[in-house]
C-alpha cells in the first residue's frame, strides 16, 4: 500500500481508503454487521488507515460499526466522519437547521460517542444546501473544535468549487472531498486545480461511480428498493456509461481488473491524496487494495480512457 500526505496536514494516508457509507445498511442494499467489521478488519490489515464515513450514513450505525474496528488501535487509523445532511430533507426551502456554531459542535459530539473516541482526525461540513448562516456556524465550529484539541483537520464534502472557495476564504480548509471518476471528470476543470493550489487534501468519493465501473451490471441489472441505484436502469445516462464500460474492457487485463483500473485512474490525478471506495466484503477490500501499485497507468491507457470519456465532456 502507498501512502500520501493529506494535503497541508501532518496526516499520511493510505492512497486506498474504506468508504463506509454502504455499511450503513440503509441505502446501498442488503449488507451484514458482521460482514461489514471483516471488510473493515481486511482492510486494516491490507495496510488501508483512513476510513471515512458520517452521521447520516444509517442514522449513525456506520460510525457505530466503524467504533468496533477502533478498539484498541485507535491511533492506526485516520478517522473521516460528516456532519450536516443529519435529518434534513432535501427541501430547499427548509430552514436552517446547523445555523449557529453550538448546534454543529453538538453533531460532532454525538459522533465522538458513536466512535467510541475524544477526537476526531478530519471533520467534514456535509454540504448540498445554499444557507448561508449555516456555511458561517460550520467554519466558526471548526475553529472551535481545532482549538480544543478535538479535530485534527476541517474540510467540506461537496461538488460545489463556490462551496469550497466560500469555505476557503481564509485560507482555513484542510480536505475537501469530492466526486471523481473515470465517468464523472468535472472536478478537473476547477476544483483539482484549486486543490492542488492550494494545497488541499483531496479526498475521492464515487471512484467506482457507485460500482458501475466494476463491470458487474447490464441493461438487465435492477436494484432493490431503498437503493440509491433503484432507478438507474430507468435512465439514458445508465445505458450509454454501459456502453462506455464496455469499451475500457479493453484495458482489462489478469492482474488488472476494470474497479482497479478505475481506481488508478483517480490515483494517477497528481491534486488527489486519497480514493474511498465503499466495500462491504472483505474480498471487495482486497479487490480495491490491489489497485495501489506502481505505475499506475501506462500512457496508452491513458488515452483510451481520453477517447471513450473526454469525446463529449469535452465538448461539454
Amino acid at each position: 500500500m502507498e501512502y500520501r500526505r493529506l494535503g497541508k496536514t501532518s496526516l499520511e494516508v493510505s492512497e486506498i481508503g474504506f468508504g463506509a457509507w454502504a455499511i450503513g445498511g440503509d441505502a446501498w442494499g442488503p449488507v451484514e454487521d458482521k460482514a461489514s467489521i471483516a471488510a473493515m478488519e481486511r482492510a486494516l490489515e491490507l495496510g488501508i488507515n483512513f476510513i471515512d464515513t458520517a452521521d447520516v450514513y444509517g442514522n449513525g450505525h456506520s460510525e457505530t460499526l466503524v467504533a468496533q474496528v477502533l478498539r484498541g488501535r485507535r491511533d492506526q487509523v485516520i478517522v473521516a466522519t460528516k456532519g450536516g445532511l443529519m435529518g434534513h430533507h432535501r427541501d430547499p426551502q427548509r430552514e436552517p437547521v446547523y445555523d449557529r456554531p453550538e448546534k454543529v459542535v453538538e453533531a460532532f459530539e454525538a459522533s465522538l460517542r458513536r466512535l467510541e473516541t475524544d477526537y476526531i482526525d478530519v471533520y467534514f461540513c456535509h454540504i448540498w444546501w445554499d444557507k448561508p448562516e449555516e456555511t458561517e456556524a460550520f467554519m466558526r465550529a471548526f475553529e472551535q473544535l481545532k482549538q480544543a484539541g478535538k479535530v485534527r483537520a476541517t474540510g467540506v464534502s461537496t461538488d460545489s468549487f463556490d462551496y469550497i472557495k466560500h469555505f476557503n476564504q481564509d485560507g482555513g480548509v484542510d480536505v475537501v472531498q469530492v466526486e471523481y471518476s473515470i465517468l464523472n471528470r468535472k472536478a478537473e476543470g476547477s476544483i483539482l486545480p484549486y486543490l492542488q493550489q492550494h494545497q488541499i487534501g483531496a479526498v475521492l468519493r464515487g471512484p467506482l461511480q457507485k460500482g458501475l465501473l466494476t463491470g458487474k451490471f447490464t441493461a438487465d441489472t435492477r436494484f432493490p428498493e431503498g437503493d440509491v441505484r433503484h432507478n438507474w436502469p430507468n435512465e439514458p445516462w445508465f445505458r450509454d456509461s454501459l456502453a462506455k464500460v464496455e469499451r475500457l474492457r479493453a484495458l482489462e487485463r489478469n492482474d488488472q481488473t476494470l474497479g482497479q483500473l478505475a481506481l488508478r485512474f483517480v490515483l494517477n490525478h497528481p491534486a488527489v491524496t486519497v480514493a474511498i471506495p465503499g466495500a462491504k466484503t472483505p474480498e471487495q477490500v482486497e479487490a480495491n487494495a490491489a489497485a495501489s501499485v506502481r505505475p499506475l497507468l501506462a500512457p496508452e491507457e491513458v488515452k483510451l480512457i481520453d477517447e471513450v470519456t473526454l469525446d463529449e465532456q469535452a465538448r461539454a
